[in-house]
């Protein structure tokens, strides 16, 4: 999975320690678990294209 780092974050002067794109991150599936600290979340891609994460 490519990795971009120093990427200018929406010019908000944060810059990331890290950048994955979305198309690497969900490898052409539409939903994804995301396991953090003991807790389920799903990143879901909607058909408008937005993003939407729930636990």
């Amino acid at each position: 999975m490519p990795v971009r780092q120093g990427v200018d974050f929406r010019n908000s002067g944060a810059i990331p320690d890290r950048t994955v794109t979305s198309d690497d991150l969900f490898c052409g599936r539409r939903e994804i678990a995301i396991e953090h600290a003991g807790s389920f979340y799903r990143l879901k891609i909607t058909r408008q294209g937005k993003l939407i994460l729930n636990k």
